[in-house]
C-alpha cells in the first residue's frame, strides 16, 4: 500500500524559492534582471536594420512588402531570401549600420559572388550619383564604437522605420 506524503508549503522553508527572488537572511530581495551583452544587443540592432534595408528595397523596387528585386543581379525574390549586403565587404562598425552603404542582395550575390562588387559599385553610382563609392570607402576606414544605450536606440529607430515606410504603402 503507498502512503501519500505531504509537504508544507511555506515561504522560508529549504529549498524552496519563488521565482524572481533570492534569499538574503529573512529578507526576499527580487533577483537583479540579467542584462543582455552587448553582443546580443548589437545583433538585435542588426535584425532590425537588415528589416529595414530589406523592406525599403522591396518597396523601391516593386513596390509590394514582400517581393523584391536584388540590387546586383536585378531577379526577383522574396524578402525572406534576399539579404541586406553591404557595398564594403565586413561588418565593421564604420559602416554596419550605413544605410546607403546596404541594400537588399540574393544569397548567391552576396555570399557566393562576395558581393558582386562590380555591379554594386554600378547600382551605388546610378543610385546615388558619381563618385558617391568613394565616399562609403572613405567612411568604412573611420572607427565608431557603439554603446549599448546606442544600440538600443537603433533598434528603436529601425523599427520604426519600418513601420512608417510601411504605413505609407498603405500595408
Amino acid at each position: 500500500m503507498r502512503r501519500k506524503i505531504t509537504i508544507k508549503h511555506t515561504p522560508n522553508a529549504p529549498g524552496l524559492k519563488k521565482k524572481g527572488f533570492r534569499k538574503k537572511g529573512r529578507v526576499i530581495l527580487p533577483r537583479r534582471v540579467k542584462q543582455p551583452s552587448k553582443s546580443t544587443i548589437k545583433k538585435r540592432a542588426w535584425e532590425a536594420f537588415s528589416r529595414f534595408i530589406r523592406t525599403r528595397d522591396c518597396l523601391r523596387t516593386t513596390g509590394c512588402a514582400d517581393w523584391g528585386l536584388c540590387i546586383t543581379c536585378g531577379k526577383r525574390y522574396h524578402i525572406k531570401l534576399l539579404q541586406a549586403g553591404h557595398f564594403i565587404p565586413g561588418r565593421h562598425n564604420a559602416n554596419l549600420f550605413n544605410e546607403k552603404g546596404c541594400h537588399a542582395q540574393c544569397y548567391n550575390c552576396n555570399i557566393n559572388l562576395r558581393g558582386n562588387a562590380l555591379e554594386y559599385r554600378r547600382q551605388i553610382i546610378k543610385l546615388y550619383g558619381e563618385g558617391y563609392d568613394e565616399v562609403l570607402e572613405k567612411e568604412a576606414r573611420e572607427i565608431k564604437k557603439y554603446s549599448p544605450q546606442d544600440l538600443t536606440n537603433l533598434i528603436e529607430c529601425y523599427k520604426m522605420k519600418v513601420e512608417r515606410l510601411l504605413s505609407e504603402h498603405n500595408l
